[in-house]
This record gives C-alpha cells, structure tokens and sequence, in this order.
C-alpha cells in the first residue's frame, strides 16, 4: 500500500454545523459533507442544534438536495441508561438517510453496526487514535474511517494509511486543545464539566501564572495565557496531506457561527480544489505527487484572520515540533473583527443566498390531453420526474395559451430549493389550461422531484424493522 492511493479518491471537504443556519453557509461556501449532532450524545452539548431535535433531520434534507453527505456525531461516552435508549433516538436519524455516524465509545459503535450495518462508521478524534494497530483493531471492528488525534505529524499520519488502507480525517482548520485529543480532564476536574460528556469549560483558555516550588511565580505577568494555542491553519499544506493519504479534510467549530463556517469553508475549498489539481498536473508531468506547500493570498489570510483567531496561527503538529511558538501566550483568546465589510461580503455570498438545485424542463400541452411537465436535476447524480395536470387542455375561445405565457407559469421556481436552468415546451396551438392548472402542476413535479433526490441520497439505506 502507498499513499499514492489518494489519486483515485476525491477528497472530502468537512465542515461544522452547530444551527440549520450553519449548515446552510457551509453547503453554500462548498463543503463536501457537514458534521452535526442531534440534541443528546454530542460532544458539542452547548451548540445550537442540541436545542431542537428537527434541526438535523432539516438539515439532513438541505445538504441531501444539494449532494452534500450528512454525518452525525455520537461521540460522548456513554452510560448505561442512555445505551438503553440510544436506538430509538438514533433511529429517525437512520431512516432519514444520515450517512455515517462518529463515535467514540464502543458500546455506541457496536449498536450501530449490529442494528444499522450500513452505515458508515467514523471514529472520532476523541478516541485518540494516534499509531497503526489501534487503527487496525477499530477497522476490524467495523470502523470504515478514523478522525486522527491532531498531534500526529505526516509521518505519522502517513503510516497509519499505509498500513490500515482506512479512510483518513484530519483536522484542518480551528481550535487545538493542549492535552492529547479527547484526554484532557482538566475540566472536569476543577469544574465538573466533561469534555468527554460534550462539555468542556475551555478551562485551559484562562490566564495562569506559573510558581517554582518555592511559591514564586516564573512566568511574566504580561504573558498569561500559558495553555491556550493558537488555532490550527493548514491551508498552505493540504497538498502534503494529500500525499500523506489523508481523504477528509475536517473544520472544527460546531460552536462558532455560521459567518465563520461559511468564511473558513469557502477558503479552503478554494485551496483544497487547486491542490488536488497541482497534484493531478505533477503526477502527469513526472509521475509523482509531489506534495509541497501552497502559498495562500493575503486576502484569504485576513478572511480566516477575521472568521476566529486565538492570538495567532500554527500549522500545528505536521512537522513534528511542539513549543512556546504554539500557544498564544500574550493576547487574549477571543474573536476580534478588524474587517466588518470583508464579513459582509461572506455573509452576502453564502448565507443570505441559498446554493439552488439546477433543473431542467419540457412541458407537454395538446388539446384533449392531461399537460405533462417533466423535470430532471441534482447535483451528483441526476434524477427524473415527469407529472399530469388534473385538467385536459382544451380548445381555446379568446386567449390561447403562449409558450411565454406556459414559460412564465412553470418557470416560477423562486421559493424552492430548485431553479430552472431550460424548459422546452410542446404547445399545440389554440390549446387553453387554466393558470391555476399550470402552476399546480409545476408545484406538483417539483416536490416530487424533491422527494425522489430525497430517496435517491438514502435508498441504500435499508433500515432493519425492530
């Protein structure tokens, strides 16, 4: 096995989810899936989504419209009363098409996989998976992908490809922690939070003083921020992590806002898309990959800049090296927007304009016969749908209808999820409908065209009957 691999996987860009609203700015800044959790079984217990228990199942439809993959995080530990009634809460979520879930217990993982074994199982960056044999056991288990620990360097990330042949997830973009992935207790132990319940207190976020053992404090008072790093960007390397074997690309920030989602996520699409092409472009030319660091514009810097930035940006652990030059150290880690037009241009392009459904069109309409509209879109994968009037056109008397007129009638997409790129209309002259007729008849073939892509995104998706 060689890292090489990759050529033949398209690349997965991943973004957070935290409200319907951010699911909607990643999908419209160009993610490839979303991940997002229900109400309970979390480890984000404080992100909007906990507070409804649709808002997964409305967003599952937007991103499934739209060809882009769902996945659920179930990734707390979980105790015993909550094992007993995980399935039926899990369950709608299931049969609503979700296309792979996280996790991080084992009790969870094996549910899944005994009750719903087609669906893809992830593990999550909770688990600390960090070297090949624990990725192979979790693969034997039935785990299809493993979400890395962020602290591994390339080398590290690319042997556990080589030797598992797994689907790889990396954490691209946003906040570190400063203990190992899903290790850290620091919460819970001076607060009772647990960041394995899906609630840590960000404890290590707050300014410290360091003491010898004397009592004497060591570190300088205008440099408290001891423990907290800086955020993570990678942008500049996501060629190396191609190479690396590395398949999804993962945004972290579920608890930030959709401004965010939709800045970080149109960034990296940008980059991810031209290194997926250098690679392509070398690999023709010399027949290697060649993985090697992307310059990034000062523009998009300032956007990831602005979306959220701790005091200051690492390329994390990729090379191997930790120290001081990772943690933020001076400046107060909050947001801190310098740029509000900038903003504003993210949040016109992504988040007040919602990423439509491409359709195409032909309407039927002869004297005697039932109009038949026919519509055919989706991203991906295309489907087809073609529908009847409940009203025969008939002869007209004073106005007949006009292939403007049946154009205005059926083209009215506004509203939808879908919008009309052609419609090729067979009007026989002097025919008449009625424009009630036309426009449930275009009502009538767009949501069944909704429902089929619907269908089309789960219909591999058996759920077994319990």
């Amino acid at each position: 096995m060689t890292a090489l691999r990759t050529e033949n996987r398209i690349p997965e860009l991943l973004a957070p989810a935290g409200s319907y609203d951010a699911a909607r700015a990643a999908v419209n800044a160009g993610a490839d899936a979303i991940y997002m959790g229900g109400p309970l079984f979390s480890a984000r217990a404080y992100a909007e989504s906990s507070g409804d228990n649709d808002m997964l199942l409305q967003s599952i439809e937007y991103c499934h419209l739209r060809g882009v993959k769902v996945y659920m995080t179930l990734n707390t530990l979980m105790k015993e009363r909550e094992m007993q009634v995980l399935p039926a809460y899990f369950r709608p979520y299931a049969e609503a098409g979700v296309d792979g879930v996280i996790v991080q217990d084992p009790g969870v993982m094996r549910m899944v996989r005994e009750q719903w074994p087609e669906i893809h199982l992830h593990i999550s960056t909770q688990a600390a998976v960090t070297g090949p044999l624990y990725a192979k056991r979790l693969r034997d288990l039935g785990a299809s992908r493993v979400v890395l620990a962020r602290e591994l360097s390339l080398q590290e990330i690319r042997a556990i490809y080589e030797e598992t042949g797994m689907e790889i997830e990396v954490f691209a973009h946003g906040a570190l922690c400063y203990a190992f992935s899903g290790q850290c207790l620091m919460s819970s132990m001076i607060g009772g939070r647990s960041g394995n319940r899906g609630r840590c207190a960000g404890t290590c976020r707050l300014p410290f003083a360091l003491l010898d053992g004397s009592g004497r404090q060591i570190s300088r008072g205008n440099e408290p921020y001891l423990l907290s790093m800086k955020d993570l960007n990678t942008a500049c390397r996501l060629r190396e992590m191609l190479d690396a074997g590395v398949c999804s690309f993962k945004i972290e920030g579920r608890m930030k806002s959709p401004v965010y989602v939709a800045a970080v996520t149109s960034v990296y699409r940008k980059y991810l898309d031209l290194a997926v092409l250098e690679g392509q472009q070398d690999r023709a030319e010399r027949g290697s990959a060649g993985g090697r660091p992307s310059v990034i514009t000062a523009r998009d810097s300032r956007i990831l800049e602005e979306g959220f930035a701790r005091g200051g940006m690492t390329d994390g652990y990729l090379d191997g090296h930790k120290g001081a030059g990772m943690i933020t150290l001076e400046e107060k880690p909050e947001l801190r927007v310098h740029d509000e037009q900038l903003m504003e241009e993210i949040r016109r392009s992504y988040i007040d304009t919602d990423l439509t459904v491409p359709v195409k069109g032909k309407a039927v309409i002869r004297i005697g016969e039932a109009p038949m509209l026919t519509l055919r879109g989706g991203y991906k994968a295309e489907e087809t749908v073609t529908v009847y009037a409940d009203h025969f056109a008939e002869p007209a008397g004073r106005q007949p209808l006009t292939e403007e007129g049946v154009q205005d009638k059926l083209g009215r997409f506004g509203g939808t999820d879908f919008s009309l790129s052609s419609l090729d209309i067979d009007l026989e002259e002097g025919a008449f409908v009625p424009v009630r007729a036309l426009n449930d008849l275009r009502r009538t073939a767009v949501e069944a065209l909704r429902q089929k892509l619907l269908e089309a995104a789960r219909s591999h998706k058996e759920i077994p009957s319990q």
